[in-house]
């Protein structure tokens, strides 16, 4: 958000990797986001966790999320083995 210059009540919707259940709440906890706005169609657990396109069922997600929501701003969030991690922003133009 800092390098786009932007601010988390600019975001529309948010997909965070529920690789693990507490992840999204721990996620909420440290970001203070709008709850209603993290994986609105529910998260791995939900839809599942494909190793090695998670990055991509992410993408695809908060595509659909802001497509049928007609919002325009989204964050994609990806940990990593490793303890690396990995975001996006998504603008629907």
């Amino acid at each position: 958000l800092e390098k786009a210059k932007l601010d988390k009540d600019q975001i529309d919707a948010f997909e965070v990797n529920e690789a693990f259940a507490p992840v999204p709440l721990s996620w909420l906890k440290e970001f203070d986001v709008d709850p209603y706005k993290l994986n609105s169609h529910g998260g791995a657990i939900a839809i599942g966790h494909p190793l090695g396109a998670t990055g991509s069922r992410l993408i695809s997600t908060i595509m659909n999320t802001l497509s049928s929501s007609g919002k325009k701003l989204g964050l994609i969030a990806v940990c990593e083995g490793g303890g690396m991690a990995n975001s996006a922003i998504i603008e629907m133009i």
